[in-house]
């Protein structure tokens, strides 16, 4: 698996959480998922996610691929102590297993009780090692995720061979308003493949897991990975305690201004017809209200460009404030021409109402503006 070409260069990623957007696909794009594969592949996610110490802050399961919106936070200044340790193992691996290494820990512990303290330390160090490599990694997350999904994949299906294309996508995404539109993008993911009208009711996304608990969820998981989020620029944590109230319906707002626009024709009282426009998914009269209450000119600006595949968000390299892309280029030169000047580029087509609020650190002149996508491949 190869590691993300995009990863945050400078200091403060040993200080400070990253957020990335990762999207993987099926190989030759099949539509390779039913119910059961996608609860599965959740639940592997989740295993990944306590076992790494990674935080999933917004995902959502397709047919053919997935999208992730997931943190990575530094490991702890102190290191990971055994208690620790073996919790996190016990999210991945079996009791007998983690029964196994705590009794290793247990031994190197006792030689420093008997007077051998270098000896002691260094086995323990040895040990924490076997793992902590794999934690607070996206590299080693996707690795360790794709990898046990794929091998009960292909157990079931009495299949072999490699399930995904050969690299995984990564963009590096700055908390704030762009953490919070790519979360609002993944989630939407299924009402602009027109699988479903409103994303609370997708429930392989966390939108959809945090407004009704699935399969033995209740949902406190994804209602926590939504507010860090929305709101991780004003230094709120993963807490569900936050959700309800107007971070919930902020975000929902930023949802309904998605809705997709579609004409029919309407046989009025006197046999004319009309064109009617519907909102797609969305109760008029609700939406109406809501809106009127939160919304605010940017969230208006920003949930324009949702309805539409917006392909900066999967191939921007970086997607932030003006400043954030520009830190990012100048500590990365070695990815960019040498001719050129300045990091920050606008994005165009679709994704043009977002200016001055969001930025890019790539050009993308093709296949910029594409229609809202009618399958299951946004």
């Amino acid at each position: 698996m190869a590691r993300p070409r995009w990863i945050v260069p400078w200091s403060d990623s040993e200080t400070k959480p990253t957020i990335y957007h990762c999207i993987s696909r099926v190989v030759d794009r099949r539509l390779a998922f039913a119910s059961e594969d996608k609860e599965k592949f959740r639940t592997f996610m989740r295993m990944t996610e306590n076992f790494t110490g990674c935080r999933i802050l917004a995902y959502c399961i397709m047919c053919n691929h997935f999208h992730l919106l997931i943190e990575i936070p530094p490991p702890p200044k102190d290191g990971i102590s055994d208690e620790l340790l073996l919790k996190r193992l016990g999210s991945l691996y079996s009791k007998s297993f983690v029964e196994g290494i705590a009794k290793e820990l247990a031994d190197a512990r006792a030689l420093n009780a008997q007077g051998h303290a270098k000896n002691g330390d260094a086995y323990v160090q040895l040990i924490h090692q076997r793992f902590t490599y794999r934690m607070h990694n996206l590299s080693e997350f996707m690795k360790t995720l794709l990898q046990r999904f794929t091998r009960w994949h292909n157990r079931e299906r009495e299949r072999s061979g490699n399930l995904w294309e050969e690299t995984f996508k990564s963009v590096v995404v700055e908390d704030g308003i762009a953490s919070k539109t790519i979360a609002a993008y993944i989630d939407l993911n299924p009402v602009r493949a027109g699988m479903i009208q409103d994303p609370a009711e997708y429930r392989w996304s966390s939108y959809g897991e945090a407004m009704g608990a699935v399969g033995k969820s209740t949902g406190a998981k994804a209602r926590a990975g939504l507010v860090r989020a929305i709101m991780a620029d004003k230094g709120y944590e993963p807490d569900a305690r936050h959700w309800p109230g107007k971070i919930s319906k902020a975000y929902r707002m930023l949802l309904l201004q998605e809705g997709q626009e579609k004409s029919t024709d309407e046989v009025t009282t006197d046999g004319q017809r009309k064109k009617k426009i519907l909102k797609k998914g969305i109760d008029p009269t609700l939406a109406q209200t809501e809106l009127d209450q939160l919304a605010t000119a940017r969230d208006v600006a920003l949930g324009k460009i949702l309805r539409h595949r917006i392909r900066y968000f999967t191939d921007g390299a970086i997607i932030g404030s003006r400043d954030f892309v520009n830190r990012f280029f100048e500590t990365s030169r070695q990815h960019f021409s040498p001719n050129r000047k300045t990091g920050a580029r606008r994005m165009r087509g679709h994704a043009s109402p977002a200016n001055d609020l969001l930025w890019t650190a790539r050009d993308l002149r093709k296949h910029i503006h594409p229609e809202p996508s009618q399958n299951h491949s946004s």
